[in-house]
């Protein structure tokens, strides 16, 4: 089977995260499987125009800002002659409206919806662009099969009308030959996480505040913040005008090996967004031995048990974040049971499932266009 994926980025874009992720350990599983899979995406600084990646092949071309506009213009002088027997359409950030042109069998795969949480991240014009775009798409969307990662987001998109026999729920895996405990100690200071792309809805400057906090109750505790996006400037702007600088690491993009180190060596992380599809990282934490603090917000309640496999606390509320902050890291027998239940549930999401499960949906697709 000829497969082609539409996505704004790949895995290597140093601003993919969740999405991305979740495509390439799918679809490069069914690579393996013996089809013939492809992946459009734009470009970056450094990025080559066509790379192999475990069997997908990727193809790059164009930037972030109007990549939607040279995806339909691709489809019509190019993919629409090269004979797929599938289009993925990665719906994420504004929608490539798929379904208006496309003509071979098309299935949906989308994260979550922005919806209004846009405008936590850019300024109103822009964000109003971005809100119209996605609820002008949906109508049109309703049409095809979709998957979605979490119980939140198949919650929404039957809300919004899409059909609960249409719409599959095929929970994302963990890289477990990864994200694995090493047999390291944890750091001898109380250390506080926090991984992801810094973007503006991910609320991280939440988290600089509320350690204000936690560290006037345990002095020496430190917070290290992974990852890279274009809120890092301020984010490390209110760092130092909180009297942080001495408490506060902020990593940049890391390799995938760092990035497990360091979620071995923090005795807990934290998930401030306002919205998620699904806490990858936060599953991705507790398969190394790292119970988490995350929002009490779509997706990331779903990726938490609360006071099970880690705590949630009501978005945006600093005091209580910092309070569940310092009960974590002052309270060992309760840290040690968080982290007992989340290893445990972490090793029920598995790639492989995903992969099988996405297969199958695949099937039903290809039956239906046949008929």
């Amino acid at each position: 089977m000829k497969i082609l994926i539409l996505n704004w980025q790949d895995i290597t874009n140093p601003l993919a995260g969740g999405a991305e992720v979740h495509l390439h350990e799918v679809f490069s599983r069914i690579a393996r499987m013996g089809h013939d899979v492809s992946l459009f995406c734009s470009s970056f600084e450094g990025a080559a125009p066509r790379e192999e990646m475990n069997g997908i092949h990727v193809i790059r071309e164009g930037g972030r800002s109007l990549f939607n506009y040279l995806v339909i213009r691709k489809y019509f002088t190019t993919f629409n002659r090269q004979r797929y027997d599938l289009i993925v359409d990665d719906m994420n950030k504004i929608p490539f409206y798929t379904p208006a042109y496309v003509k071979e069998p098309l299935l949906g795969v989308t994260h979550h919806l922005f919806g209004t949480s846009i405008f936590k991240e850019v300024n109103a014009a822009a964000a109003s662009y971005v809100y119209l775009a996605e609820q002008a798409a949906l109508p049109m969307y309703k049409k095809i099969r979709f998957i979605v990662g979490s119980p939140s987001t198949h919650r929404e998109l039957l809300h919004k009308g899409f059909s609960a026999d249409r719409t599959h729920l095929i929970h994302y895996g963990v890289a477990h030959n990864a994200f694995r405990r090493l047999g390291i100690a944890k750091s001898r200071t109380p250390l506080v996480g926090a991984v992801g792309r810094l973007k503006k809805y991910k609320s991280f400057d939440h988290l600089l505040e509320a350690f204000v906090d936690v560290r006037a109750d345990i002095p020496d505790a430190k917070l290290v913040i992974v990852g890279d996006g274009d809120d890092k400037p301020r984010l490390m702007q209110i760092a130092s005008s909180l009297s942080l600088n001495d408490a506060v690491t902020f990593t940049g993009f890391v390799s995938e090996e760092e990035k497990v180190t360091l979620l071995n060596r923090m005795h807990c992380a934290v998930n401030t967004s306002a919205k998620e599809g699904w806490g990858l990282t936060v599953i991705e934490a507790n398969a190394c031995g790292t119970p988490t603090i995350s929002s009490d917000v779509e997706g990331l309640r779903d990726a938490v048990v609360d006071g099970e496999t880690g705590l949630l606390y009501p978005y945006g509320d600093r005091l209580q974040l910092a309070e569940k902050i310092s009960l974590v890291l002052r309270d060992e027998h309760l840290r040690s049971r968080l982290t007992a239940a989340a290893i445990e549930r972490a090793a029920e999401f598995d790639w492989d499932t995903a992969a099988d499960k996405t297969m199958e949906v695949i099937d039903k697709v290809l039956f239906e266009y046949a008929r």
